[in-house]
């Protein structure tokens, strides 16, 4: 239901901006939000969204990244922006349709998509 896009190998300090197309109304999902796993580490929470657009994000990206939706065309956005060789990793987007508080704990996401590699080079 959810397919991510828009990864790719960036400069440090240059930006990609992510999409997640949805296959059901955006609207639909209380939360969306943005993961990312690196090699060898753990799954870590980037950004949520809610249902009112209302955002959160990892203190890793504050400042750096933009979560965004556009529920006309049922799709997620994460623009990242000063791209550092640490946000190295495979970014996926979820959502969930009964979570009623901004989580990045990834377990309690039902939906997700297959991902897509950012790489950043120093």
């Amino acid at each position: 239901q959810l397919v991510e896009s828009g990864g790719g190998s960036v400069q440090t300090g240059g930006s990609l901006r992510l999409s997640c197309a949805s296959s059901v109304y955006t609207y639909n999902y209380s939360y969306m939000a943005w993961f990312r796993q690196a090699a060898g580490k753990e799954r870590e929470g980037v950004a949520t969204i809610d249902r009112a657009g209302m955002t959160t994000y990892a203190d890793s990206v504050k400042g750096r990244f933009i979560i965004s939706k556009d529920n006309a065309k049922n799709t997620l956005y994460l623009e990242m922006n000063i791209l550092k060789p640490e946000d190295t990793a495979m970014y996926y987007c979820a959502a969930d349709r009964e979570i009623g508080y901004p989580s990045l704990v990834g377990s309690v996401y039902t939906y997700w998509g297959q991902g897509t590699q950012v790489t950043v080079s120093s």
